[in-house]
């Protein structure tokens, strides 16, 4: 039996998107709460995802919407990971700019132990995809366009992309510089 490389190659991103799945599940959580969601996209919505990512450079002039879009189309599978707004109830914190949830709740603000809690799952992830040696990159541009498409619960306010490839060289590195965005 002959296997094409690609085809291999293809499977092992999806094998290691799994397993980024399971790191981000698996990472601490503040208070023990689990208010993570975790996506796999590929072909058609992984299409979307990129053509909203260019909608968005378009309708607020960033620019950098559109060059990760690029690399949203030149990547295997995107793992996109979204934190539920829920806060957690630790007394005393105000971390979220409020005396406390309640106040949260009340001015519709976020938990930021949801947010430090995806970038602690994201961090576990990234590494996995590191250890199989495949290429990845942490794109909010990628979240935010998930967000505009519904790909989440309402309840998932914030949301990171993670584009992943196998190829000779990564395209998420190297990208040409863009002037600071200064918005529309």
């Amino acid at each position: 039996m002959l296997v094409d490389g690609r085809t291999v190659e293809e499977k092992a991103v999806l094998q290691v998107a799994e397993l980024m799945a399971a790191a981000a599940r698996t990472a601490p959580k503040a208070h023990g709460y689990d208010n993570l969601e975790v996506l796999i996209v590929t072909g058609e919505e992984k299409a979307q995802l990129a053509a909203e990512m260019r909608r968005i450079c378009e309708e607020i002039g960033a620019p950098f919407f559109g060059r990760d879009a690029d690399n949203v189309d030149a990547a295997a599978a995107v793992v996109i990971m979204g934190a539920k707004n829920a806060p957690i109830g630790l007394g005393g914190c105000g971390y979220c700019g409020f005396e406390n949830c309640g106040g949260t709740v009340k001015a519709q603000g976020r938990c930021v132990f949801n947010n430090v809690d995806l970038g602690i799952a994201m961090g576990s992830a990234v590494s996995v995809a590191s250890a199989h040696k495949i290429d990845s990159r942490i794109f909010y541009t990628a979240g935010k366009a998930a967000l505009q498409l519904n790909f989440f619960p309402p309840k998932v306010k914030v949301a990171f992309g993670i584009p992943l490839s196998v190829s000779s060289k990564s395209p998420f590195h190297d990208r040409q510089p863009l002037a600071p965005f200064t918005g529309k």
